[in-house]
C-alpha cells in the first residue's frame, strides 16, 4: 500500500513540473518594454511594444519581426519560445557615425541591437504608412520612446 502511494505521488509531481514546463514554453507576454540588459544605461525613454495590437489589430504575423540568421520570417505562433533581439544582436546602441566612424558593412551594422530593432521597426512602420497613405505608424523617437524618466 506504501509502495503505491509513493508511486502516486511520485507520479503526480512529474506530472506537475511537466505541465510547469510546457506552461513556460507558452506562456505570452501582451506588452513588452523594449529593455536590455546590454545597455548600462537608456538615453531615451523605453519604448513599449504590444504583441496584441500588432498581431490582432494590425494582422502583422510573428515572423514580421523574428527572423533566422538569414533574415527570413520564423514560422511561429503566440507563445512559441524566441530568443531576444541581443542574442544576434549584441552590440548596445547604434552604429558609430560621422567622418570618423569606421565604414561598416549593413551586415557588421546589424549587430548594434538598437541599429537592428531601428531597421526593423521604423522599415515596417514606413511601409505601412506608404500602403496605407497615412502617417498612423509611428516613425519619430518621441513617438516610440517616451521621455525620459
Amino acid at each position: 500500500m506504501k509502495k503505491n502511494l509513493l508511486i502516486v505521488a511520485i507520479v503526480a509531481m512529474a506530472s506537475l513540473f511537466l505541465a510547469a514546463g510546457i506552461y513556460a514554453g507558452t506562456a505570452f507576454v501582451d506588452n513588452v518594454k523594449m529593455e536590455n540588459k546590454i545597455y548600462s544605461a537608456h538615453t531615451k525613454g523605453i519604448a513599449d511594444f504590444s504583441h496584441k495590437k500588432h498581431a490582432e489589430d494590425y494582422k502583422i504575423g510573428c515572423g514580421e519581426c523574428h527572423h533566422d540568421a538569414s533574415n527570413k520570417p520564423l514560422s511561429l505562433k503566440a507563445g512559441d519560445n524566441v530568443q531576444g533581439c541581443a542574442e544576434c544582436h549584441p552590440k548596445p546602441g547604434l552604429a558609430p557615425k560621422g567622418k570618423d566612424a569606421p565604414k561598416l558593412s549593413a551586415a557588421e551594422k546589424m549587430q548594434f541591437h538598437a541599429e537592428a530593432i531601428h531597421a526593423n521597426c521604423i522599415g515596417c512602420h514606413k511601409a505601412s504608412n506608404d500602403k496605407t497613405g497615412t502617417k498612423n505608424a509611428p516613425t519619430a523617437c518621441t513617438k516610440c520612446h517616451p521621455s525620459a524618466k
